[in-house]
């Protein structure tokens, strides 16, 4: 048998081609876009769709849906004015458990989920809805890990292929992305929307250049610069890039076509069509290491320097964490500032060590810093610093054999109970809230690092 990609997407997540189109031109220009390529689609012979969402992070290793047919209801957390999408997806189950354990014998962390209720992302649902209304062609959706490297990301890939072959499917390869991924931060007018940031609208437009070339594998090496020039950093920005490089064989002689980019309340949307046969020009140089296997060296978790550099934003020395009985530890979140454990199990309880947001490896704290290294206040993203917080407790819950469905008690400490509460309570009623713990909330004046949010955990085993 033999399979193979026989045509490449990448198309925005938003929600705003779906649900109405027509209040704004540019939108409507997505959304016949989308039509454009969902007949490219059906003219096809595919006979799968694979997903590869921005919009389903996930921690500690890869997620693939396995769910033969997930439904629900979808509204978007940002949009919910909006409306909603009434979604039943038809998954090809068999290809979602091959491809798990494809991963597995290339040496990645990947499970497969498949439960009544789980929740698919908007941007799957999004590109399922409009490439392939009434479920024609099975999917298959995979996430986003927000630690993998390039080279995790390559072999994902890779595992993939092994599976395209062996089932010898004829596949369309989506990603589900923004380019510039700068909304806005206060609702607006239909009529009022652009690209936020004229850096992005640049940036934006070197990428949809190389594409219309079919360059994907220079688009996937520009990539980190281009995350160290937009106006905001998003670590599962370009990611996708390198994984449908990797889908094509890192090749740079694809015929692309953008067949729309327009702002959606000002991230950068576009949706480009990459077919495999070349273009003529002569494929270009791949410099990048040329994985097969990955052995978790993607120098994520330990980035090698002093973490107490000043430029890790790490104020006071951090330790390793205290080993002794009953106690948990993992690399997977971020050393301690005194000398204690990540968390102690005593029974069928486990008790967390206060968890903020600081980053593993590299000490960096998403959102910012509440201020600089002269103690100079700075402007912070208090939604941003809460989602690290719990994903941190995720995975520490997750070494003790324990998850966040399972936290029972949460003491939460703010720095700035007026400025920040409303944002971290949002962000705590999409997560930890959907479960239930019972919750306190203090104000406090300080925290030993520069950031606005630690939590107490207590969770059962």
């Amino acid at each position: 048998m033999s399979g193979e990609v026989i045509k490449s997407l990448i198309v925005p997540a938003h929600p705003h081609p779906v649900l109405c189109p027509e209040k704004n031109e540019g939108w409507q220009r997505i959304r016949d876009a989308y039509d454009e390529a969902r007949r490219q689609i059906e003219e096809s012979d595919a006979d799968l769709i694979i997903i590869y969402s921005t919009l389903w992070p996930s921690v500690i290793g890869h997620q693939i849906q396995a769910d033969p047919n997930p439904k629900w209801v979808m509204v978007d957390a940002d949009f919910h004015d909006l409306g909603s999408i009434h979604y039943s997806l038809r998954i090809d189950s068999d290809f979602s458990h091959a491809w798990n354990k494809a991963n597995l014998a290339r040496g990645l962390e990947s499970r497969t989920v498949a439960y009544e209720g789980f929740p698919v992302d908007v941007g799957s649902v999004v590109a399922l809805e409009l490439l392939n209304p009434n479920n024609r062609i099975p999917a298959v959706i995979c996430s986003t890990n927000v630690y993998s490297n390039r080279a995790e990301t390559t072999v994902l890939a890779k595992a993939c292929q092994d599976v395209i072959k062996a089932q010898g499917k004829k596949v369309v390869a989506v990603s589900v992305m923004s380019l510039s991924n700068r909304m806005f931060t206060e609702p607006i007018e239909p009529h009022e929307d652009r690209i936020h940031s004229l850096k992005d609208d640049e940036w934006n437009q070197k990428i949809l250049e190389f594409l219309s070339e079919g360059r994907l594998e220079d688009i996937g090496q520009l990539s980190r610069t281009i995350h160290d020039q937009i106006r905001v950093k998003k670590v599962v920005a370009f990611k996708p890039m390198w994984w449908l490089s990797a889908m094509n064989g890192n090749r740079n002689d694809l015929t692309g076509k953008v067949l729309a980019y327009e702002p959606i309340h000002g991230a950068g949307a576009a949706v480009v069509v990459l077919d495999p046969e070349s273009n003529g020009t002569g494929d270009k140089e791949y410099d990048e290491d040329d994985v097969d296997f990955y052995g978790g060296d993607r120098n994520v978790l330990d980035s090698g320097e002093d973490d107490s550099s000043p430029s890790t934003n790490s104020g006071p020395k951090l330790y390793d964490p205290v080993e002794g009985k009953n106690t948990v530890n993992t690399n997977k979140a971020p050393k301690p500032v005194g000398a204690y454990p990540h968390a102690r199990r005593e029974g069928d309880l486990l008790y967390l060590s206060g968890v903020g947001p600081r980053q593993p490896g590299d000490n960096s704290i998403p959102g910012g810093p509440i201020k600089d290294s002269n103690g100079n206040p700075l402007d912070y993203d208090i939604k941003a610093q809460t989602k690290a917080v719990v994903n941190n407790i995720a995975r520490i819950l997750e070494e003790a054999g324990s998850s966040l469905d399972k936290v029972i008690d949460v003491t939460s400490f703010l720095v700035d109970m007026d400025r920040d509460f409303s944002g971290y309570n949002e962000v705590w009623a999409e997560t930890l809230g959907k479960v239930g713990p019972t919750r306190t909330t203090l104000a406090i004046r300080a925290l030993p690092t520069p950031i606005a949010v630690e939590m107490k955990v207590i969770a059962k085993v």
